[in-house]
C-alpha cells in the first residue's frame, strides 16, 4: 500500500509518522518537501494525471477569466490606447495634491476598465468577451503540460547535479534555473498559438464597429493569412518578448516555492507536536495558504515585469496589408524598437496599458489553476 501527500502536506500527513515503520521505502519528494513512504515509482507511474490536472486547471482558469483577457489585450494595443487618450482629453481632470491624485487616478482607471468591458458587451455582444478563447484553450493544455513537466523534472535534475538531496534545504537558485528552462521551452513551443489568439482578439471588426468586414474568419484563416503575408517567421512574432517574460514566470515559481516551503514547515511543526489535534481548520488553513501563495506570487511577478506583456502584444499585432497589394506595413519591428516607440509616443504609462484588467485576470487565474491542479491530482491518487 502506498501513501502519498500533496505538495504542501495534507490532513493525511497526520498519520504518516505512525506508518513509516511498515517496511515501505521512504523517499524524499522534491515537489512536496516531505518524506513519503512508497513502493516502486508510484509518482512516475501517473504522468497522464499531471498532464490532465495541469490542462484542466489551465482551461478552467482561462475560461472563467476570458473577458478580462480580451479587455487586457485590447488595452495593450495602440488602437485602444489612442481611444483611451482621446476619452481622457475630453474629460480633463483638475490638478490635485499627490495624496489625492493617486487614489483618484486609481479609481478612474478602474472605472475606465469596467466601462470598456461593458462597452464590449453592449456593442459586440457576449460572444465578444470570449474572442480568441478557442486558440487560448488549445494553447493552455500543452503550455501547462510543458511548463509543469519541464519545471518539475528540471528541478529534480538540477538538484541531483548540484548535490541537493533534501528539498527542505534546496536553494532558490535551483528553482530559478528550472523555471527559466521551463519558461523558454513553453514560450518556444506555444508562441504561434498565442499570436493567433492575440490577433483574433484585436480583429478590427470588433475593434471598430461598422468599419469594414472581419479580417479573419477563424483561427485557421488567421494562420493562413499570417503565413501568406509574413511567412513562417510571422507565427513567432513576439517570441523575444516571451523570452523576456521568462523573468515573470521564474519570479512566480521562486516565490511560490518559498511560500510552499513555509507552509510545509508549518505543517511539519504541527505534526511534530504531540499535543496538536488535527481539525478542519488546519485543512482550510493549508489549502487557503496554497491558493493565497499562488495568487500572491503571480501578483508580485506580474507587476514587476508587466511592460514585456505590452511589447509582446504590440509585436503580435496584425500588420497593415494594402488593398492593392504591395509591401506589408509593420509598425513594430523588434523588441528594443517596440520599447522605444511605445515610450516615445505614449510615455512610460503606455508600457503599463491594461495593467488593471491583467491583474484582475492573472491573480485569480493563478489561484484557480494551481488549486484545480492540486485537487485533480489528489483525485488521481498522486501528487505534484
Amino acid at each position: 500500500m502506498t501513501f502519498s501527500t500533496t505538495s504542501h502536506g495534507s490532513s493525511a500527513q497526520a498519520h504518516l509518522p505512525n506508518k513509516v515503520h511498515l517496511g515501505e521505502e521512504a523517499t524524499e519528494s522534491r515537489e512536496m518537501g516531505v518524506a513519503i513512504p512508497q513502493k516502486d515509482d508510484t509518482l512516475k507511474a501517473k504522468p497522464l494525471a499531471h498532464f490532465i490536472a495541469g490542462g484542466v486547471g489551465g482551461m478552467t482558469a482561462a475560461t472563467l477569466t476570458s473577458p478580462l483577457d480580451v479587455l487586457k489585450t485590447r488595452l495593450q494595443s495602440d488602437f485602444y490606447q489612442s481611444q483611451l487618450q482621446a476619452l481622457r482629453a475630453s474629460h480633463p481632470v483638475r490638478p490635485a495634491p499627490l495624496f489625492i491624485s493617486l487614489p483618484r487616478s486609481a479609481l478612474v482607471h478602474f472605472k475606465e476598465t469596467f466601462q470598456i468591458l461593458h462597452s464590449i458587451y453592449s456593442h459586440e455582444g457576449p460572444r465578444a468577451l470570449f474572442k480568441g478563447l478557442g486558440p487560448n484553450l488549445v494553447g493552455v493544455v500543452p503550455a501547462r503540460a510543458i511548463n509543469f513537466y519541464v519545471y518539475g523534472n528540471g528541478k529534480r535534475i538540477l538538484s541531483n547535479y548540484f548535490g541537493y538531496h533534501d528539498s527542505m534545504t534546496t536553494p532558490w537558485n535551483i528553482h530559478l534555473g528550472a523555471a527559466a528552462i521551463a519558461g523558454i521551452a513553453t514560450g518556444t513551443a506555444t508562441n504561434p498559438i498565442w499570436l493567433i489568439k492575440t490577433r483574433l482578439q484585436l480583429d478590427k471588426s470588433n475593434a471598430e464597429s461598422g468599419k469594414g468586414g472581419r479580417q479573419y474568419k477563424n483561427s485557421w484563416d488567421c494562420i493562413k493569412q499570417t503565413v501568406r503575408h509574413e511567412g513562417i517567421r510571422g507565427l513567432y512574432k513576439g517570441l523575444s518578448a516571451s523570452y523576456l517574460g521568462v523573468a515573470e514566470s521564474a519570479t512566480q515559481w521562486v516565490l511560490y516555492e518559498q511560500m510552499k516551503l513555509y507552509l510545509a514547515r508549518r505543517e511539519a511543526a504541527k505534526l511534530a507536536d504531540p499535543k496538536h489535534v488535527h481539525t478542519t481548520w488546519d485543512d482550510v488553513e493549508l489549502w487557503g495558504g496554497r491558493i493565497a501563495a499562488a495568487g500572491a506570487a503571480k501578483l508580485f511577478a506580474a507587476v514587476a515585469t508587466y511592460p514585456h506583456e505590452v511589447v509582446r502584444t504590440r509585436l503580435r499585432q496584425a500588420p497593415v496589408v494594402p488593398v492593392a497589394g504591395g509591401k506589408v506595413q509593420v509598425k513594430y519591428t523588434g523588441l528594443i524598437q517596440c520599447f522605444k516607440v511605445v515610450a516615445k509616443e505614449e510615455g512610460l504609462a503606455g508600457l503599463y496599458g491594461g495593467l488593471t484588467p491583467h491583474l484582475l485576470r492573472v491573480v485569480p487565474s493563478a489561484a484557480i489553476m494551481f488549486g484545480m491542479y492540486e485537487v485533480i491530482l489528489r483525485l488521481f491518487g498522486t501528487t505534484s
